[in-house]
């Protein structure tokens, strides 16, 4: 199987996280969307768990090459990418290497994450652009070190999470930027108010 993973905070999925799935989704078998449990880089709010595991399960249900996995949930505790990597290639026959969506904004922090020298020969990074300026030569030494990527050809599209939590917070009209079935679940279980 060619699999390609999708991990990510998910706090909301967004358009743009469809769109870079739909983007490879014909080039693999699979688009696996894990939402992480509790990223190590970041602070979520453990309340909102099972919400943002609802909301990526509700984005997805329509594309019949994305599937969410519950894997880093089911584990609990920080969700780290390696560990990850590591159960999907003892769950899934993978044909080559598992392939891994990251913008550029993580992938440039790569070697902070946990068993990143690891990681590196388990993955592919499918790296997409997450800024208007960018220099691709920055990302030389990486290549040097041995990480496996290729960026992908994809226009940037400014849309973040955290954003959108704000506009939300803030009463602002959010519904170019969510599927309409997540924008409804936020609605309903009043979600980012506060």
């Amino acid at each position: 199987m060619k699999l390609c993973v999708f991990q990510g905070t998910f706090n909301p999925i967004h358009n743009a996280h469809l769109r870079v799935g739909e983007f490879l989704a014909d080039k693999f078998d699979k688009i696996l969307f894990i939402p992480a449990y509790q990223p190590p880089h970041k602070s979520v709010e453990l309340n909102m768990t099972s919400h943002r595991f609802e909301m990526v399960k509700i984005a997805t249900e329509n594309n019949n090459k994305f599937e969410v996995s519950d894997i880093e949930y089911k584990r609990g505790g920080k969700s780290y990418t390696y560990l990850t990597i590591c159960e999907l290639y003892n769950l899934y026959q993978i044909d080559g290497k598992i392939n891994f969506i990251i913008g550029t904004d993580a992938f440039r922090h790569i070697e902070s994450w946990y068993e990143a020298d690891k990681l590196k020969k388990l993955v592919k990074f499918l790296v997409f652009v997450r800024e208007d300026k960018f220099d691709i030569s920055e990302y030389d030494v990486l290549k040097k070190k041995g990480y496996d990527f290729e960026f992908q050809n994809l226009p940037f599209e400014d849309i973040s999470s955290t954003d959108l939590r704000n506009k939300i917070k803030a009463g602002e009209n959010v519904e170019n930027y969510l599927p309409q079935k997540v924008k409804d679940y936020i609605e309903n279980h009043e979600l980012y108010k506060i």
